[in-house]
């Protein structure tokens, strides 16, 4: 009887032949999975949140002064319809024309659009009041003690903040008054921070006029907002804004124009594929627009910036974003760069009478710290800064920037402007292709201490 060659074979080919039959029972089984059939009939299942029906038509509630669904003009009644619309799997809110006046925040949820009728529908932040702490409050309590409760009402969101008493740091909360008893207070969540006397520990009626935490696919548009900054102490976009979002994602923000804030217009934060599109952002004490820490991939296209601080402010950690075709118009800073702020791309922008730098790259805290492979590409820089203006100024240990085919203009005088200046740390920076007039120095590249 003939035996099997199988049996002749060394522990070696052995081992080979396994490995071999192995490889390929993996690859016929990674083939089988890619050959998966595509979904042709969605439909709506328990638990399915990936692939559902697109449906015609979802619930549509009218919010206004008169002939709504919901008759009001405060921000009670426009919380009640977005709440009303979210606890139904989501639709639209439709803000009727009309000015609504605010004591706390709109808090917008998942898959709610909310929209208005443009100019006429205006959304208007209440004058804020202030007053210290007369009791110290710990970190496990959910009330507070006011010095003066005059202008303090049941339902306003206001903002806690006192110093740390051992480091100096700033302690910032924001809550909403839901109990009052005389010039106490309790509070919709517990403090979770300490705010003592001796930390001169303040409360007031500051908020954002629209917030959102924790939630996705949602629109914002056709809305005039209107932060009040000369009735509104000062809270900034790391808590507030016109408009503040905080660990979201898939946002549109579209047709929207904010002003006013005494703060930023439009701040967003942890939040990931935000788009700001055919938007005003104007006249803020802070930042025109925030992508702000660890957002990835911001898009921000055709919008108006204005008479803000800095236009766009690149956090920390912003990447993968790209700003086109916005107008960045007298603001103190165009664009700002910074703290791991990589491989974003600005382009086709009007960087108009910029006060201080058109285009700006922060000099943070060395390379490990820096923006790098960013590009900023066929733009328009025209007239940045005073007589000592620059153009696009490239700082620290910033790397791999293309700066490429903008039009970087001065029509005043020469003066002592630069059209761009790179630190002396800088490496590898691409000035390409740009049409550069009017500067006292085109290319300016500093050296460091003690070079020749």
């Amino acid at each position: 009887m003939k035996r099997s060659n199988c049996n002749f074979l060394s522990p070696l080919h052995r081992f080979i032949q396994t490995c071999l039959c192995a490889g390929i029972a993996t690859l016929a089984s990674a083939a089988y999975a890619a050959e998966r059939p595509a979904v042709s009939t969605p439909r709506a299942t328990s638990g399915d949140a990936a692939i559902e029906p697109d449906w015609s038509q979802r619930l549509t509630i009218t919010v206004g002064p008169d002939r709504a669904d919901l008759v009001g003009t405060n921000d009670r009644v426009l919380q009640a319809a977005v709440d009303y619309v979210a606890r139904l799997g989501g639709g639209t809110v439709k803000v009727l024309p009309g000015n609504f006046h605010l004591r706390n925040a709109v808090y917008l949820q998942s898959k709610v659009r909310l929209v208005g009728s443009g100019r006429e529908t205006v959304l208007i932040k209440e004058p804020s009041v202030k007053t210290k702490l007369a009791e110290d409050s710990d970190w496990f309590d959910q009330e507070i003690t006011l010095a003066d409760a005059a202008g303090f009402e049941v339902g306003d969101g206001v903002c806690l903040r006192a110093k740390n008493p051992d480091t100096g740091a700033d302690t910032v909360v924001k809550r909403t008054l839901v109990a009052r008893h005389d010039n106490r207070f309790k509070l919709d969540r517990p403090l979770r921070e300490n705010f003592w006397k001796l930390g001169h520990a303040t409360v007031a009626t500051l908020f954002p006029i629209l917030s959102g935490e924790f939630i996705s696919d949602l629109a914002v548009e056709n809305l005039t907002l209107d932060g009040n900054k000369e009735h509104n102490d000062n809270l900034d976009g790391n808590y507030a804004g016109c408009i503040f979002l905080q660990d979201c994602n898939r946002i549109t923000i579209r047709g929207v124009r904010a002003r006013n804030y005494n703060g930023d217009g439009i701040s967003w934060q942890i939040c990931h594929d935000v788009l700001v599109e055919n938007c005003v952002s104007e006249n803020h004490t802070g930042l025109g627009l925030h992508p702000g820490s660890g957002s990835q991939r911001p898009i921000i296209r055709n919008c108006r910036l204005e008479g803000n601080d800095i236009g766009i402010f690149f956090c920390w950690g912003v990447k993968y974003g790209l700003a086109e075709n916005n107008q960045l118009i007298g603001n103190r800073v165009g664009v700002s760069i910074g703290h791991r702020d990589t491989d974003n791309l600005v382009a086709g922008n009007e960087i108009l009478r910029s006060r201080d730098v058109g285009v700006l790259f922060r000099p943070e805290r060395g390379k490990d710290f820096a923006g790098h492979r960013n590009r900023i590409e066929n733009n328009r820089i025209i007239d940045s800064g005073s007589t000592n203006g620059v153009a696009i100024d490239v700082q620290g240990a910033t790397e791999a920037v293309v700066l490429s085919g903008n039009e970087i203009e001065e029509t005043r005088q020469p003066a002592n402007r630069i059209a761009v200046r790179l630190g002396a740390e800088t490496k590898e920076i691409q000035v390409q292709r740009n049409r550069i007039k009017g500067f006292a120095t085109s290319v300016k590249q500093l050296q460091e201490p003690g070079s020749r």
